[in-house]
């Protein structure tokens, strides 16, 4: 009987990845809804993710965004709608037969293992020669940086090393989808930051489809192709990093994606722009960042380094008096009392160590926005 061929591993280039636009729907869910007892705790959630997109579910604790992974990967079954992988309909098809990779928040290792054997686990399961799986674990670990490291226990690893491995194992299996839940909270700051560079890196070089769960808005932006932004079992907002974060369609987003200021105000008029009243003063925008009926009162969001300090003058919008600041290394948030706009308080954002010096608790400023920072949204209705 003649061996079977193995196939060596080879990365897709970026230019071998964009010859296959269009790419055709990896993950598509139709209605899904998902209940645990009486909970709802995925109200009818439609997506498509294509071939060789980083997707990242992204919301708060609670918001659904594990769950719709778990129904993804088959570890919960969908109460209603349907789930297709690569054109095939899975919604009742178990784990092991769909075609994908996980890593969990926990790694999830086997400490009697090897290295080498936990990353060969789904391989052995799946039947692959032995030569074939030694091969593949040995590019595998090569992917991730972990050369030489196959006959230690994970014990014997770092974190990050353990991460590492998960990864690894995820990957060896050539999967249709990688599914990862929130994979670096338990790292540092600075060993995850590593990690996302990596992690983006190795889904550029093999063009997986990925789907990433996480509740952090830094590391969504930075490392997504699109965002889904969920809320109570909700899908908010489905776009580009870019998008969500500069023109957010819901008070939802606006509020929980990056830092911002929350003003009141009034939509006073519309003709090729919006007029909004701050205060006592008007500021115009661009008539699609204002989502309300023009005489309602709003809620304006303003993005803190979309704000200018300067001399009070003739074309300040508001003026205001600092009253803290905040030295966050990089940057100073220059915290400001602005009577026209009663109790609320704002703060800007500003580079340089010159800013304390320039703007000394007690002085006063002038302010005006960047509109491409501000949105307004109409007040909510209050709860009898």
């Amino acid at each position: 009987m003649a061996t079977a061929q193995i196939k060596p591993f080879t990365p897709a280039t970026s230019a071998e990845l964009a010859e296959l636009a269009p790419r055709n729907v990896a993950v598509q869910l139709d209605n899904v809804l998902k209940r645990f007892g009486d909970s709802t705790a995925l109200h009818k959630v439609s997506l498509k993710i294509m071939e060789g997109e980083f997707v990242t579910l992204l919301g708060p604790s609670g918001c659904g965004k594990t769950t719709l992974l778990n129904l993804m990967a088959g570890f919960a079954e969908a109460d209603n709608g349907e789930i297709f992988i690569d054109g095939q309909l899975v919604t009742e098809t178990p784990p092991y037969q769909r075609e994908i990779g996980i890593v969990f928040q926990n790694y999830a290792l086997f400490p009697h293992m090897s290295v080498a054997k936990n990353v060969g686990y789904g391989l052995r399961m799946r039947r692959v020669p032995k030569a074939e799986i030694a091969e593949r674990v040995e590019q595998a670990l090569a992917l991730v940086k972990l050369q030489g490291y196959g006959e230690r226990k994970p014990s014997e690893l770092s974190g990050g090393q353990q991460q590492r491995v998960a990864l690894a194992r995820a990957l060896v299996i050539r999967p249709k989808v990688l599914l990862l839940d929130e994979p670096f909270s338990a790292l540092d700051k600075n060993l995850r930051l590593s990690m996302q560079l990596e992690l983006k890196d190795i889904q550029r070089k093999l063009g997986v489809t990925t789907v990433f769960v996480t509740h952090d808005q830094g590391e969504a932006l930075s490392m997504s192709d699109r965002v889904v932004v969920m809320s109570a079992g909700h899908v908010r907002q489905i776009g580009s990093p870019d998008d969500i974060y500069r023109r957010p369609e819901d008070p939802f987003v606006a509020s929980f994606v990056g830092d911002v200021n929350v003003l009141p105000g009034r939509y006073v008029s519309r003709d090729e722009m919006a007029t909004v009243e701050l205060g006592n003063s008007p500021l115009r925008l661009p008539a699609e960042r204002v989502h309300a009926a023009v005489g309602a009162r709003l809620d304006v969001y303003v993005r803190p380094e979309n704000i200018r300090l300067g001399a009070l003058g003739p074309n300040s919008l508001l003026s205001a008096t600092v009253t803290a600041h905040v030295f966050q290394g990089d940057h100073v948030d220059i915290h400001l009392d602005v009577p026209a706009l009663g109790q609320t308080r704002l703060f800007v954002r500003q580079s340089g160590l010159d800013a304390l010096t320039r703007w000394p608790v007690g002085a006063a400023a002038g302010l005006t926005f960047d509109d491409e920072g501000v949105c307004a949204f109409a007040l909510e209705p209050q709860t009898p």
